[in-house]
């Protein structure tokens, strides 16, 4: 293996995925996700090779010669992380390897600026797993909109709030017809386990969609991180659903219908008195009766029903 002159090769081992003093944020749901993902991988005794954009998810690494990441780990540019773990899963595949091989991207990186690599990769159904942690904004560039950001939220680009709906991204990659795509939650570790599980045991391109709550950019405490993820799923601003082939739906969690004024206040990125609350619960409401119709017209089949 080369190496510079007097720099020892990095070491790399499969026992911690997200080694212990990496450069996260506290409460930073991206850690949490990397962590839980770690853990999933060691119980399905399998392995992965992360090809990761310009986010926050490549700044954790550190700075060379160290890492704080234990598998190995490809910088690619803004827009190509896709492109780029599909040739890795080629040769991967090629020279019958073992391991997923995983992109782990922002919002920014997925929704906006990675997504022609993304639609071309799920098109030709590449074998890879892409995994994007969703915090609502560029939040490695200090804190700009993104087309993943909800209305209403102040951004460094938006500071009167966002006026424009939040990017679907899950009806698009479902209309994509790849094999797999679900929304995760960290405040639903087992829920999130399963799914990566599944995601594991197949072929083809897999899209899993976190929530990922931002400390630095909600301007929320890092103590809430995991709680606000649980309030947006009870309040049904975050729903948590799986798609198989773009064909057939399931859905995880019913929501209870928390009042979302808990989750708007705790995050000083939404100003009081400026969340409509009536529109927002309506349109909640509206995109949950639409999975509801989906998942009983054409629901998801175990081969044992």
């Amino acid at each position: 293996m080369p190496t510079l002159e007097g720099v020892p090769p990095i070491p790399c081992t499969e026992e911690c995925l997200l080694r212990p003093g990496n450069t996260n944020c506290g409460g930073c749901g991206m850690g949490v996700g990397l962590t839980m993902l770690g853990r999933a991988l060691a119980e399905a005794g399998d392995t992965c090779t992360l090809a990761i954009p310009a986010c926050c998810g490549i700044v954790t690494a550190g700075a060379f010669p160290t890492t704080s990441y234990g598998v190995p780990t490809v910088a690619t540019t803004f827009a190509s992380a896709a492109a780029v773990a599909a040739g890795i899963a080629t040769i991967r595949d090629l020279n019958e390897e073992r391991g997923q091989v995983i992109c782990w991207a922002g919002d920014g990186g997925t929704y906006d600026i990675g997504i022609a690599t993304l639609s071309a990769a799920a098109e030709r159904n590449e074998n890879i797993i892409y995994i994007c942690y969703d915090n609502e904004i560029y939040g490695n560039t200090g804190g700009q909109r993104s087309s993943a950001t909800p209305p209403g939220a102040r951004t460094t680009t938006t500071p009167g709030g966002k006026s424009e709906d939040k990017k679907d991204i899950m009806a698009i990659m479902a209309a994509h017809q790849i094999p797999y795509a679900a929304t995760l939650s960290i405040a639903h570790p087992e829920d999130f386990a399963r799914k990566l599980r599944t995601a594991f045991s197949i072929s083809g391109t897999r899209f899993l969609l976190m929530h990922s709550p931002c400390p630095t950019g909600w301007k929320s405490e890092p103590a809430d991180s995991v709680e606000l993820v649980r309030l947006a799923v009870a309040s049904g601003l975050f729903s948590l659903y799986e798609v198989w082939n773009g064909r057939a739906w399931r859905i995880n969690v019913e929501p209870d219908w928390t009042d979302p004024m808990e989750y708007f206040k705790r995050q000083r990125r939404f100003r009081d008195g400026e969340i409509d609350l009536q529109a927002t619960e309506r349109a909640s409401r509206d995109r949950f009766q639409r999975l509801e119709v989906l998942a009983r017209e054409f629901p998801y089949k175990t081969k044992e029903g």
